[in-house]
């Protein structure tokens, strides 16, 4: 049995907020005290290399797990092949009215409303200066909820800008269900005004630091195949470096007549995992290997991993999975490959 069959029921025993932030501090207190080097192997050596970096290995922790970039160095040591923080807004925010975070244990899955709780990009950008760390982090960005969505892309620039030194690559949060009207960023003339903002400070941003940083966006999945269509047409003609498919669903097809099925929020773990796959096939046959995929949403097991990479997935991430499954699940996918 290992660590985590022994530490999930008392996890699952607390709210599940508390348990969230008891496990980052765990995690955390595991790394400053040495204790995580008795029970953590080392990141397997599976070499990927996209985006102009190389990856340890194709296994990274999703965002919205580490939304301040707290508790890094202990996240690594689990064995992940890259680790993205976030997502972080300009200003600190606290998300929305508890509770907002919800398990359903029979589904392996989990609903949030977070709505980007998080203190900020100052203290993150504090947190990675501070890390030990040194493979890939990717900081991944989003508006706070009150910025007015005409001036969204203000929001953006100030992320892109304060993060593009320290991150490996930044990802562009369009996708999150619980900031209102978020998604509408996804849609027609909207999503080609802003990577076309966002590209155009990414080229000037470059010749100021002598450094290309990555820009990665990330999507829902509850796209029709025509808009994801639309958005590969877009990734490709504005040359951005990478994405990420997909973020949760508001679909509730899968969960029906579960006592929760009705909360608001994203839904992550099992049931997103058709739905998530079906937009990394579409995007895959769409992009032509130009744009690489990082795949996301329901992996619990390493077959559910090697779905996403016979799909068109370069690298997955994980998050339900990790909470279902533990840091074992890592060493799982990577030993099935």
């Amino acid at each position: 049995m290992n660590t985590y069959s022994l530490l999930r029921p008392l996890l699952f025993s607390l709210d599940p907020e508390t348990a969230h932030e008891l496990t980052l501090s765990l995690i955390k207190l595991g790394h400053t005290t040495g204790l995580d080097k008795l029970i953590s192997k080392p990141a397997v050596q599976c070499p990927v290399k996209i985006m102009g970096l190389e990856f340890k290995n194709p296994v990274g922790l999703a965002a919205g797990l580490d939304k301040n970039g707290d508790a890094i160095d202990g996240l690594a040591a689990l064995g992940f092949g890259f680790i993205e923080i976030g997502t972080v807004t300009p200003r600190p925010q606290p998300g929305n009215p508890k509770p907002r975070l919800f398990r359903l244990k029979e589904h392996e899955a989990i609903i949030n409303r977070m709505g980007f709780n998080n203190k900020g990009i100052d203290h993150l950008l504090q947190q990675v200066k501070n890390c030990a760390y040194a493979g890939i982090i990717g900081i991944n960005i989003g508006k706070n909820f009150d910025t007015p969505m005409e001036q969204a892309a203000d929001d953006y620039l100030i992320g892109l800008r304060k993060a593009y030194e320290a991150a490996s690559y930044i990802t562009i949060n369009i996708s999150s269900p619980n900031t209102k009207n978020l998604r509408q960023l996804q849609q027609g003339d909207e999503i080609k005004n802003l990577i076309a903002v966002l590209k155009e400070e990414q080229a000037k941003l470059n010749q100021t630091h002598g450094k290309y940083t990555p820009l990665v966006l990330k999507i829902a999945p509850d796209l029709s195949d025509d808009e994801i269509g639309h958005i590969a047409g877009l990734l490709m003609a504005f040359e951005i470096d990478g994405v990420i498919a997909t973020n949760t669903t508001i679909a509730r097809d899968r969960i029906t007549g579960h006592p929760l099925a009705n909360e608001a929020g994203g839904l992550s773990g099992a049931p997103v995992k058709p739905q998530s796959t079906h937009v990394v096939k579409i995007l895959a046959g769409e992009l032509g290997g130009k744009i690489p995929i990082i795949a996301a949403g329901g992996i619990l097991s390493a077959m559910d991993a090697e779905e996403k990479f016979k799909a068109g997935a370069s690298l997955v991430q994980i998050y339900s999975g990790l909470i279902y499954k533990g840091p074992q699940l890592i060493q799982e996918i990577l030993q099935a490959g």
